[in-house]
């Protein structure tokens, strides 16, 4: 059993940025498909950026260009960060692991397909 658990959430100003890391229980390795998503409140789950076992990473539109998906393997931590900030990146952040099934070659999936999560950090921007 995997256990992730995220951190470096916290209240950011608009324009700011920050780096939220994801740590896994020991003696994981990391392999196949990773990603974080995130949920704002009332709305539903979504990934926001992942990294495949070849460090292929992929973006969704909200943050393209101003984030960056990274993995240590040696470390077994992920993270992601973001820049320039903006009042509707405001969410609850989760980090995942393992794919249950293919996705078209890509690790940008829906959040019903990954097996493993953290409990979320939160991610607050205001003016």
């Amino acid at each position: 059993q995997v256990q992730l658990v995220e951190s470096g959430g916290g209240a950011v100003q608009v324009g700011g940025s920050l780096t939220l890391s994801c740590a896994a229980s020991r003696d994981t390795y990391w392999s196949g498909c990773l990603a974080w998503f995130r949920q704002p409140p009332g709305q539903d789950r979504e990934a926001v950026a992942s990294i495949d076992s070849n460090g292929v990473t992929a973006y969704a539109n909200s943050i393209q260009g101003r984030g960056t998906i990274s993995k240590d393997n040696a470390g077994n931590t992920l993270a992601l960060q973001i820049f320039s900030l903006k009042p509707e990146d405001t969410a609850m952040y989760y980090c995942a692991a393992e794919l249950t099934q293919y996705f078209g070659g890509s690790c940008l999936a829906p959040p019903s397909l990954y097996r493993y999560w953290g409990q979320g950090t939160q991610v607050t921007v205001s003016p």
